[in-house]
């Protein structure tokens, strides 16, 4: 359980120092550094730096009484509270520092992804942009893991997807939760559409494809790429019939 909340805490921004301080404090309650530094199994001399850090954090705060120095953990929501504000700081800062990167003049760039786990950072990557509109080409295969952690994580960020996908009985049963799933779909006869990768444009100038029989994705950040592909979709979008599902 220990091992769990240190991790936990890790995770949240605290050093390994500063998570064992910070549990053995707040397991002890009103203490001194001796026993902070046997809970903890951090040494004296160290204690006393990682107890600054923390009372810096606000998560640790100190008290005297009849000459002596007690120490006594902080609410441990305070963490919760620092992160929040941390990340209002972040973002007050994002236009500056997206002025600054649209400001120089970068060259198209090329990511390559392999495995389950490449393909799913192409589709994180696609969430960095909430409340926009995604335009893609669907393959003929659909993958389980896209509707059990995708597609939750896009609708929580109302990113809306126009698809363009060949004519299947799957394709008709993925295309009933359209309205649900945020997604408005169009269908071409397999004949016509014979896609094996899939197509996606996303944020103002990112392109992500994926190849889900071969696990392997390609990430293109070019605003003439995007531009281009986006093109030829609103045209096929415009000329494609509507078909219900």
């Amino acid at each position: 359980m220990e091992n769990t909340l240190e991790n936990q805490l890790k995770k949240a921004g605290l050093t390994e120092s500063e998570a064992k301080v910070y549990l053995a404090s707040l397991e002890l309650g009103e203490t001194n550094i001796n026993r902070i530094s046997k809970k903890s199994g951090i040494k004296r001399s160290t204690t006393y730096w990682v107890i600054d850090s923390l009372k810096e954090k606000g998560l640790i705060s100190i008290l005297k009484r009849n000459k002596k120095t007690f120490y006594f953990a902080e609410d441990p929501r305070k963490i919760t509270w620092q992160m929040e504000e941390n990340l209002k700081e972040v973002g007050a800062s994002m236009p500056g520092l997206l002025a600054i990167a649209n400001f120089i003049d970068k060259k198209p760039s090329v990511r390559f992804f392999e495995g389950q786990s490449g393909i799913k950072e192409v589709f994180k990557d696609t969430l960095c942009h909430p409340k926009q509109e995604i335009l893609a080409w669907f393959p003929r295969a659909f993958e389980s893991f896209i509707d059990e952690y995708y597609v939750p994580r896009r609708i929580e960020r109302k990113i809306w997807v126009r698809a363009i996908m060949p004519d299947s009985k799957k394709s008709r049963e993925f295309a009933k939760a359209e309205e649900k799933q945020l997604r408005r779909s169009k269908l071409v006869s397999e004949e016509e559409f014979n896609l094996d990768v899939e197509i996606t444009l996303y944020g103002e100038n990112k392109v992500g494809i994926i190849s889900f029989e071969e696990e392997i994705a390609m990430m293109i950040e070019s605003r003439k790429i995007h531009n281009s592909l986006k093109n030829i979709f609103e045209i096929m979008w415009k000329y494609i019939p509507d078909k219900k599902a």
